[in-house]
């Protein structure tokens, strides 16, 4: 039961950093904009955070410095996809490539150096000291919770329960009809794809704030092209992303204990289950594609750019 209560509770951790990378890619693959560069972007976030909170060893401020650098390249990349109308997957991959050799420079004055301020657990009283659902479920730090279980519920909220929400589906299946409809499509999509960026850097800043209290040059690992392939997983849906999410937060955990306890794999091995993960998932839908392709198809207009001339 130990062993349950900490596989969990290490899924939840290692999980979050993919859920809010991921909760940042729907938002901007729901208004028809593919973000590729989550990876440099997640990069960004870590070393911004780690190198604020040496400076300033607050974990607020190292978190919100990340999602203020994520915001102002998510604004380059809007100005780039959305308003000159360059080639999204071009421009994400070049941003995946910018974002990481940033980071690996300007964070070499910090690198291997420990974080002076991370986000703690909290303490929830009598629910922390539980037997079992203590452990897994009430000793983790205020991110946690509000990844899993607030920016989840506001977003399906927002998406598919406002007329906000509907205009921004809308945005992304037809953004012809839409704009025919008097919404503002290029807003839409501007402005979310860079929030978009912003929640990817978060979840580079949560990484070394909250997971591995470090930073060091591929830190990330991939995990941004993990987050990109579970939004295609989740069906372009936030609940679903963070449930799949938790998911293969579960199997790094997984890794972790057999390396700890020697379990008789191989340590390379284990250290690829999240990417064999990532793997299966992508060939579930294929298999299954008839009764599946309708629950998980993309919106329309992702990738496709919009001319207003052009109806």
């Amino acid at each position: 039961m130990d062993i349950l209560a900490g596989l969990i509770q290490t899924a939840f951790l290692a999980g979050g950093v993919l859920a809010l990378a991921a909760l940042g890619e729907v938002l901007a693959e729901r208004v028809g904009v593919v973000n590729l560069g989550v990876e440099g972007l997640m990069a960004l976030g870590a070393m911004t955070a780690i190198t604020t909170v040496v400076a300033s060893p607050h974990p607020w401020l190292g978190f919100g410095a990340a999602l203020l650098v994520g915001l102002g390249v998510g604004m380059v990349y809007a100005f780039a996809t959305v308003v000159i109308r360059a080639n999204q997957v071009l421009s994400g991959l070049a941003l995946t490539y910018i974002g990481t050799g940033m980071a690996a420079t300007l964070g070499k004055p910090v690198s291997g150096s420990p974080s002076p301020a991370t986000f703690r657990p909290l303490d929830l009283g009598f629910l922390s000291d539980l037997p079992f659902v203590g452990r897994a479920f009430f000793s983790h730090n205020i991110l946690v919770y509000i990844i899993f279980l607030v920016l989840p519920v506001v977003l399906h909220w927002l998406m598919f329960h406002t007329r906000h929400g509907l205009n921004m589906r809308a945005v992304g299946e037809n953004p012809a009809a839409a704009d025919a409809a008097g919404i503002p499509v290029m807003k839409f999509r501007f402005w979310y794809t860079a929030l978009g960026a912003a929640l990817a850097a978060g979840a580079g800043a949560y990484l070394t704030l909250a997971f591995v209290p470090s930073w060091s040059e591929g830190v990330v690992s991939g995990r941004g092209w993990i987050a990109v392939a579970l939004v295609i997983f989740a069906g372009f849906r936030p609940v679903n992303a963070v449930l799949a999410a938790l998911l293969f937060g579960f199997v790094t955990a997984l890794g972790f204990v057999g390396q700890a306890r020697n379990w008789p794999v191989a340590a390379s091995i284990l250290s690829m289950l999240p990417y064999l993960g990532t793997i299966a998932l992508m060939i579930v839908p294929v298999l299954a594609w008839q009764r599946m392709r309708r629950l998980m198809a993309a919106p329309e207009g992702l990738t496709e750019p919009y001319f207003r001339d052009v109806r």
